[in-house]
């Protein structure tokens, strides 16, 4: 029997970005997704959650998602892994994006692994798909477990929207594309966190996400 995924979901920065702690029930193994700041905020959830952190993944390399991962990597000592490395300009950037925001203390990231279409990330005994999603970002990924029927989809899919494309290497038709081709085609089924707001599944966009009629 798969293990279960269980997932905790850290509202962090002042965009209310969906920093995602994501671990395996039978390990008590887990992942931080998308750690954009407020640090002190992550490692509470960490410890009420009872967990042990293995990873660090991202989904795509914008400040909201990936300022805190270089401080939050140092501190737990533990791998980053993603996005792909089409995003590698922001987040060699990360300072100066935060600067602009108002976000301070960003500080640059080298994965120690970047992902492709094809790979595989596991937590715990868990194993998620690696989906590389242009669109939002041009490194955006999207991880899937397709036992649990549950995805990580970053910023490239909202409920009752989609990623914003007007940033730089931000490409509306390429994120459409990759919602048609490589999301929906997952099942209607697949119930998924979203970089903000709430969750949803893919049957539920597929029906009634303005942005994929």
């Amino acid at each position: 029997m798969p293990s279960t995924p269980r997932a905790a979901i850290i509202p962090v920065t002042p965009f209310q970005q969906n920093c995602t702690l994501l671990w395996c029930e039978a390990t008590k193994r887990a992942a931080v997704i998308d750690p954009g700041g407020d640090l002190d905020r992550i490692r509470a959830a960490i410890a009420k959650a009872g967990v042990t952190v293995e990873k660090i993944l991202l989904t795509h390399g914008h400040i909201d998602h990936a300022g805190g991962a270089a401080d939050l990597r140092d501190a737990l000592t533990v791998p980053v892994e993603g996005p792909h490395i089409a995003d590698k300009p922001l987040l060699d950037s990360l300072p100066e994006t935060g600067a602009a925001y108002g976000i301070d203390g960003a500080k640059v990231i080298t994965p120690d692994r970047w992902l492709a279409e094809g790979d595989t990330v596991t937590v715990g005994d868990l194993t998620f798909d690696v989906l590389h999603c242009p669109g939002h970002s041009p490194g955006s990924v999207v991880l899937v477990s397709r036992d649990a029927r549950y995805a990580q989809v970053g910023d490239v899919l909202f409920r009752g929207s989609v990623g914003r494309t007007d940033l730089p290497g931000g490409d509306h038709a390429a994120l459409i594309s990759s919602i048609k081709t490589k999301l929906l085609p997952l099942g209607d089924d697949v119930a998924f966190i979203p970089g903000h707001g709430p969750t949803s599944t893919i049957g539920q966009e597929r029906l009634s996400n303005p942005f994929l009629q």
